[in-house]
């Protein structure tokens, strides 16, 4: 039995996450902390008590999700031996630090700039994403390729499952998009509530000042592979990483052949660590055969 961990991006989040960790364990506790004392600000308290809104902002978000999940696999990590790492979007810093590519602060910190340029690409209103339910890839990476021009950009952002595929760009472009691909067979296009248009073209300066940001950051050797968003591919070696990681974010988020590349190696168990099960619900959409288990509160972790 080969088992991979994967870790949870935008989206997982939720008021109190990661407090009954807190509570039991002074291992998490430390997590927390650090992250206040990195960041300094009190991230854990936006964690725990919000409010809602301030956890949304993406640059606490991303803190918050990878500090959740550092802190849940510091316990996990004492009864699994993993074959893979991979993580969703932000998900993927969380795999980097689990196998050892960066330590802890350096992950927190350089997620919650992420969050900063992310946010800072593209004025508020001028971006928007849609999830495309029941349509296939080609299909509806064709009609963002017909539709896409100078100045009206929209494009696939993330490919999460089979029928599930979510779209990125200019807010009128994502909407006609939606008008297309309706008629072409989607079931349902349904607008997403977020604040920038992430994994799309229209994050190009959001990139180039990631590649800035980690310049002077050395990634170690990872210890166990992580499986890369942007190609779907294993990868160990830091300068890789490193490119996959500023690559990623106005690239599109190969979910499912993320998945499809570690079943291929073997992996028959999907443990989900952090906020939520959302990855635990692709998985299974991607393939019912493989074992899923997400470890997101203290009572979970009787699953293991």
């Amino acid at each position: 039995m080969s088992i991979a961990v994967v870790f949870p991006g935008q989206g997982s989040q939720f008021v109190g996450m990661g407090k009954d960790f807190y509570d039991k364990y002074e291992t998490c506790r430390e997590f927390f902390s650090n992250a206040d004392k990195a960041l300094g600000y009190s991230l854990s308290e936006i964690m725990f008590n919000g409010p809602e809104d301030e956890l949304k902002l993406t640059q606490n978000t991303q803190p918050a999700l990878v500090t959740m999940s550092a802190a849940v696999w510091s316990i996990v990590k004492e009864k699994v031996k993993p074959s893979f790492f991979a993580g969703h979007s932000l998900g993927e810093y969380s795999a980097v630090y689990a196998s050892g590519g960066l330590s802890f602060e350096e992950t927190v910190k350089a997620v919650h700039n992420r969050g900063k340029f992310m946010q800072s690409a593209v004025p508020v209103g001028v971006g928007a994403m849609s999830a495309v339910l029941g349509l296939d890839e080609e299909t509806v990476s064709s009609v963002c390729s017909k539709l896409s021009k100078a100045g009206c950009i929209v494009e696939p952002a993330n490919f999460n499952c089979p029928g599930q595929v979510v779209i990125a760009g200019n807010k009128e472009a994502v909407e006609k998009a939606g008008e297309e691909l309706k008629a072409a067979g989607a079931k349902r296009v349904v607008p997403l509530p977020v604040s920038a248009p992430f994994h799309c073209s229209l994050m190009q300066s959001a990139k180039e000042k990631m590649a800035e940001y980690l310049k002077n950051i050395n990634i170690n050797t990872l210890n166990i592979p992580v499986v890369n968003n942007v190609d779907a591919v294993l990868e160990q070696d830091g300068a890789d990483v490193k490119d996959a990681l500023i690559r990623q974010v106005a690239g599109t988020v190969k979910w499912t052949q993320s998945v499809q590349s570690m079943i291929t190696a073997g992996v028959t168990t999907f443990i989900e660590v952090g906020a939520g099960s959302v990855l635990t619900g692709l998985i299974k959409k991607i393939d019912r055969n493989v074992e899923t288990i997400n470890i997101s509160t203290v009572d979970d972790l009787g699953k293991l």
